[in-house]
């Protein structure tokens, strides 16, 4: 990356403050928190009205500290319930960020938090400070399962503490659906990391994904009418995403994984000691009918951390050129999400995918597409999808003319198979400090592409 090109990106990812979000309005608030490296460790007591799982919510900083500096990518806190070691947190941030950890269950009556600065973080990082901090204990029996994750560390050979400076795991949530045996639910576990560095590459995550963060399914389970683990039914997403029966052990009811290889995928068998552990608050879920996506609009600083691992990793083309394939500026994308469905094939061939293309008011002759020509790139999974389509620096909402869906095969042949676009829900561009701005692109509809007519404008302003 060129010398001032990179300072500018630097200083525009070291920038304005992020998003706060409040912590629940029925969890009883506590004032600011500092630990200090090789201080002692601060602590705090709440009262558990009735037995369940705890959660700890808080907007955590660390002054000197930055995702997007080398040896100063981030601090690391370690959390403790009654003098158990239940979850760590690597705090990637000098500005407040809003975290939600999960605390495991707990009994009715008093309990004490103990949270400590602890080892793995950058040399930059001295304190870390937790504002507006607060618990609260649910019954809910998504966060009675979720799991704990165990950090990269690579054993024999590697860094035990390889999610202090990569891939570090940013939100969780769930997902729920009917078993088939009634009164039964089978409940899913999904984690954004901040990125991932292995598996598929990156300008081929922005297109077919939508983003340079992972998202990755973790742990499935099925539970009965009273919330009751079935037994057999665990299962988790190994290597190779491969799925495999769980056959680890538990804390509670929280099954123990370990992020084992460089896509994030899992394994049961855990390293000697590691010093790193995730339990993050999974009680959200994703809205009906939405790309998984949608969790990270939700929590937008995962974009900015996102992006300051791609600069400090040296991803990041410069000058941002949309005539190559390489990932530019993420300022210079538009993050589209938009759902669609596909029809019986009508002879041999590969299966359909869709591309957005986008043309711009001041040359609407030529398309930008999110496929950037590449046919695997192209999306062939239904439902809601998202995608981002790079364009010239500097476009805004206002310079485009028009958005349209373009069919494509994505392999050897064409299998006939029509396509049809339904709604396109969001679409927006990252502002300076590398958030997403408000989307003002929405659309519902129905377009049909076929072999014979293979695109159509889905959007105009």
């Amino acid at each position: 990356m060129r010398s001032r090109a990179r300072h500018a990106v630097l200083a525009a990812l070291a920038g304005a403050p992020l998003a706060l979000a409040a912590p629940p309005a029925h969890a009883a608030a506590s004032g600011a928190i500092t630990v200090h490296r090789g201080g002692p460790a601060a602590s705090l007591a709440f009262t558990a009205r009735r037995a369940g799982e705890a959660v700890i919510s808080f907007a955590a900083s660390a002054p000197g500290v930055s995702w997007v500096s080398e040896g100063a990518e981030s601090a690391v806190v370690s959390v403790a319930v009654d003098g158990r070691h239940v979850t760590d947190l690597v705090v990637p941030s000098s500005d407040p960020i809003p975290r939600s950890l999960g605390l495991g269950h707990v009994g009715k009556g008093r309990h004490k938090v103990a949270i400590r600065f602890a080892e793995g973080g950058a040399p930059a990082a001295r304190s870390v400070t937790l504002r507006r901090t607060a618990v609260r204990v649910s019954d809910a029996v998504a966060l009675r399962h979720a799991p704990i994750v165990v950090g990269r560390t690579g054993w024999p050979f590697g860094d035990p503490y390889q999610n202090a400076v990569t891939d570090t795991p940013l939100i969780a949530w769930h997902e729920t659906r009917a078993a088939a045996t009634p009164g039964h639910r089978v409940i899913e576990y999904s984690v954004v990391w901040s990125n991932e560095d292995g598996g598929t590459d990156t300008p081929a995550l922005m297109a077919r994904w939508g983003r340079t963060a992972d998202i990755e399914w973790v742990y499935r389970v099925e539970v009965d009418a009273s919330g009751n683990r079935v037994g057999g039914t665990a299962v988790y997403q190994a290597p190779l995403h491969l799925t495999l029966k769980f056959t680890g052990r538990y804390e509670g009811d929280h099954p123990v994984l370990q992020t084992c290889t460089s896509n994030n995928n899992m394994c049961d068998v855990i390293s000697p000691d590691p010093p790193l552990r995730f339990l993050l608050d999974a009680s959200q879920t994703r809205p009906e009918g939405r790309a998984r996506e949608v969790v990270m609009d939700r929590e937008p600083w995962t974009y900015r951390v996102a992006a300051q691992e791609m600069v400090r990793e040296g991803k990041i083309e410069s000058p941002s050129d949309p005539a190559t394939r390489a990932v530019g500026d993420p300022r210079t994308y538009l993050f589209a999400e938009f759902a669609k469905t596909t029809g019986a094939p009508t002879g041999w061939g590969s299966a359909p995918g869709v591309a957005l293309g986008v043309r711009l008011k001041s040359d609407p002759s030529k398309p930008y597409r999110s496929d950037h020509g590449e046919p695997a790139w192209a999306i062939d999974r239904d439902g809601a999808v998202a995608t981002t389509v790079e364009l010239p620096e500097g476009t805004r909402i206002s310079d485009i003319a028009s958005i349209e869906a373009v069919r494509t095969p994505t392999g050897f042949g064409d299998n006939g198979a029509a396509v049809t676009v339904t709604s396109v829900n969001r679409a927006f561009f990252l502002d300076e400090s590398y958030l997403p701005r408000p989307s003002s692109v929405a659309w519902a509809g129905s377009v049909t592409l076929t072999p014979a007519n293979p695109s159509a404008v889905i959007w105009r302003p």
